[in-house]
């Protein structure tokens, strides 16, 4: 035991820790699941995959049950992520945002101009400018725990940081560019419905319950209004009462802590997942590489691949250089251009933009956007993983 590195204790003791721990597990079942998503659509059995996604249940296809309902939980889970970390967590004081907030700005703003220079001159394919603007962090830690003890925890935690940032940004995105034939009604019974969560909140119920039952209600109301159901999961995130210890030993039993603790391996081992598998298969059949090379498929690849590690280590470069921002402790810059990579790994949610920025019967955009964000996505995880691996056999410069 006395040999065990600060770093090996921390993963087994933090709740940060366990966290990063089951995220890089969740992230390597994900890759298990888009290989199998990517193997079925390319098989005698392809028919069947995509006839199944189709079927319709109640109202909704099973595809949409899966991007509207099951996604809604895990932007539950993003939106209590988020609180936790602004309020308690990483990203609670200024300093601590400085470096991720400046990183994951220029890991959204570059990306966006490499696919705008890329679409220019069709508007129907503009409409996809925000794909390549996000990361998957469940991915991108999965590609870290295969790295394994190479790269220091302090870069784990500022993956984690940047990537809840840019989570952020991406409901952000979704919610300003992304809603369609708006009905006022609905959109005035869900205004409802948080402000009922508003008062929940104010009136310091704690019952999950209550918060989850009136949240299920306004779900119902924002998948009827024309804005994407899944935001109904972030708005119930943030009235979800997190506690401040002061009248308990324990505040990690918190209402928000007791939630996040209990979705969070539903989420990662089962709900992304069954995302990945049913939104990454894509038939290859008649495809060719001039079919890859179109404005769309490459605008996101490249977004994805030079954008994110252009925005976010350029903007880090600047940040630290300038005195903005400090490194994280024990690395090197070359170990930050590896994870800045590892950020074009954008799978989850550049897939979940996707489906949303195009029409539902532009099978060929649909197309288009799953191949450009694989091709992105693992040319970013195999060139980060290689500098990392590169970086972990040199001694980093203490800063």
């Amino acid at each position: 035991m006395q040999h065990d590195s600060d770093d090996d204790l921390f993963v087994r003791r933090s709740p940060l820790g366990a966290f990063l721990k089951s995220e890089a597990a969740g992230g390597v079942l994900l890759m298990i699941a888009a290989a199998l998503a990517l193997a079925i659509a390319n098989s005698p059995v392809a028919s069947l995959y995509f006839s199944l996604l189709e079927t319709y249940v109640g109202p909704l296809s099973l595809l949409h049950w899966i991007n509207d309902a099951l996604m809604a939980v895990f932007f539950l889970l993003v939106g209590l992520e988020i609180k936790r970390e602004f309020i308690e967590g990483q990203l609670s004081s200024w300093s601590r945002r400085a470096l991720p907030g400046i990183a994951a700005l220029g890991g959204m703003v570059a990306p966006a101009l490499i696919y705008v220079a890329m679409a220019r001159g069709d508007p129907v394919a503009l409409q996809g400018w925000a794909i390549p603007t996000a990361t998957d962090i469940a991915f991108a830690l999965g590609v870290l725990a295969l790295v394994g003890s190479r790269v220091p925890v302090s870069l784990k935690i500022f993956l984690t940081a940047l990537a809840i940032i840019d989570d952020l940004g991406a409901v952000i995105i979704i919610a300003l560019f992304y809603t369609k034939g708006l009905s006022l009604p609905m959109l005035a019974l869900a205004g409802a419905g948080i402000a009922g969560l508003i008062v929940l909140n104010r009136m310091n119920v704690t019952r999950l319950w209550a918060y989850l039952g009136l949240g299920a209600v306004l779900w119902l109301f924002v998948l009827k209004s024309g804005v994407h159901a899944t935001l109904a999961g972030v708005a119930l995130a943030l009235t979800i009462p997190i506690g401040d210890g002061s009248d308990s030993d324990e505040p990690e039993h918190s209402p928000l802590h007791t939630l996040e603790h209990f979705l969070h391996p539903w989420v990662a081992f089962l709900i992304v997942p069954i995302f990945g598998f049913a939104n990454a298969g894509v038939s290859f059949t008649g495809m060719t590489p001039a079919s890859a090379l179109a404005p769309v498929p490459l605008g996101i690849a490249l977004g994805l691949f030079l954008g994110k590690q252009i925005g976010v280590f350029g903007f880090s470069w600047l940040a630290v250089k300038a005195g903005l921002a400090a490194m994280p402790a024990k690395t090197s810059f070359l170990q930050l251009y590896g994870v800045a990579l590892l950020c074009g790994i954008g799978f989850t949610m550049s897939l979940f933009i996707g489906a949303l920025a195009f029409p539902e019967d532009a099978v060929e955009l649909g197309k288009a956007t799953k191949i450009g964000v694989l091709l992105g996505s693992v040319a970013s995880a195999i060139a980060g993983a290689a500098v990392l691996q590169a970086a972990g056999r040199s001694k980093p410069r203490i800063r």
